[in-house]
């Protein structure tokens, strides 16, 4: 089941974290799970350690288990970041953005002097856009705009909706919105990320190329760690 995949993936990322370390908490289900292990180790052990959140899910869920918030101003550099991810390929290069934090996911991530995924094995691909869109948060106004140069660079761009369309689009954290681009698949990972940030109006891109250090990758069994290739 994915859920034991989640749990043990975020088992293996707890090692990682040692007492005194300032650590970026990403969002979505198995960073959740993680949050969750490490309150406890926390309370256990009696560990003084400092989170910053990529989001506002995230930041609850770490005060509930008695984590401790800090900020990139007070802390501009950390000792860890643990993620997860919508899809993983064999390069470590990442689409992320399923929870609408990429924006703020990509700055606390690409902050810290280690980044760890944690993700069960649904999230493997051959190649980036396999089974996932592209998550770009774009500002209102460009809404519009954006999207017809999505289509240019050989998206099919969607604007992501709050989970009822009469409700009207999803509004990130930023205040902004979230176009989702199907590419079939992503060819140049950072070529693409490169010209969908170049667009007006384009705050950020879900492609995360060249960011991560090493993934953990549940299942049933066990744990499979992924490394970055040196480059």
């Amino acid at each position: 089941m994915a859920q034991i995949g989640k749990l043990n993936a975020a088992k293996a990322a707890l090692a990682e974290v040692k007492n005194g370390q300032v650590i970026g908490v990403g969002t979505g289900s198995t960073v959740a799970i993680f949050i969750e292990l490490l309150g406890k180790k926390v309370k256990e052990e009696g560990w003084d350690v400092l989170c910053v959140p990529t989001s506002y899910q995230s930041a609850y869920l770490a005060i509930e288990n008695g984590l401790r918030l800090t900020t990139l101003d007070e802390h501009p550099v950390l000792d860890l970041a643990v993620d997860g991810a919508d899809e993983v390929d064999a390069d470590l290069n990442l689409i992320k953005g399923g929870g609408a934090a990429l924006t703020r996911e990509k700055i606390v991530d690409g902050s810290a002097k280690r980044f760890v995924v944690v993700a069960d094995k649904t999230k493997l691909v051959a190649a980036l856009g396999e089974k996932f869109p592209v998550p770009i948060e774009v500002i209102p106004l460009a809404r519009k705009t954006a999207s017809m140069r999505i289509a240019m660079l050989g998206g099919d761009p969607k604007l992501r909706d709050g989970g009822d369309r009469k409700d009207g689009p999803l509004v990130t954290d930023n205040g902004n919105f979230i176009i989702d681009a199907k590419f079939s698949p992503v060819k140049d990972p950072r070529s693409l990320e490169f010209e969908l940030k170049r667009i007006p109006g384009v705050v950020e891109a879900g492609l995360f190329v060249h960011l991560a250090h090493t993934a953990y990758i549940g299942d049933d069994c066990g744990v499979q760690r992924i490394d970055r290739r040196r480059e």
